[in-house]
């Protein structure tokens, strides 16, 4: 049994642990690959889909002349640092704090794959690896929240 308050028992946060963190650095290569193409001049390659160079192209794919994908690079920066803190040390606050940025950043991806379907009308396999990435990670620190209990670390 659990003898801390707040903290789950290690096997079971081993399982999530690693799992998160897998999530989170598969978020991190695909933002990375989209950061690393953008500023080489490169159109991503994109498979049979052939949407991505349309994607990471249009006007939606910079915020302040800024990549998009380097907002996503930054964020999964942060959320591996609070999957593998939280995995390791057992501390429930880098969970709190990767749970509250998924929840931003699932509002963010939904908001970007509405624009690929309904207004760029043209579909990036990269985003949509993202975005994938970033609900699992959502998925599995709810689950790991929930299991985790009400208690403080």
């Amino acid at each position: 049994m659990n003898d801390s308050p707040g903290r789950l028992e290690a096997p079971l946060r081993g399982a999530h642990g690693l799992a998160l963190t897998v999530a989170t650095v598969a978020g991190l290569l695909a933002s990375g690959y989209l950061v690393a193409v953008h500023f080489l001049g490169e159109a991503p390659v994109c498979g049979p889909v052939k949407g991505c160079e349309t994607v990471t192209t249009s006007e939606y794919s910079m915020v302040l002349g800024i990549p998009v994908a380097l907002f996503g690079f930054g964020l999964s920066l942060v959320l591996v640092a609070c999957a593998v803190a939280w995995w390791r040390l057992g501390d429930r606050r880098p969970l709190l704090a990767a749970y509250g940025l998924l929840l931003l950043a699932t509002l963010a991806v939904a908001y970007l794959t509405y624009l690929e379907l309904f207004v760029i009308h043209a579909v990036c396999a990269w985003c949509v690896t993202y975005a994938t990435t970033i609900v699992i990670s959502l998925v599995i620190t709810g689950l790991a929240l929930r299991r985790d209990g009400a208690g403080t670390a």
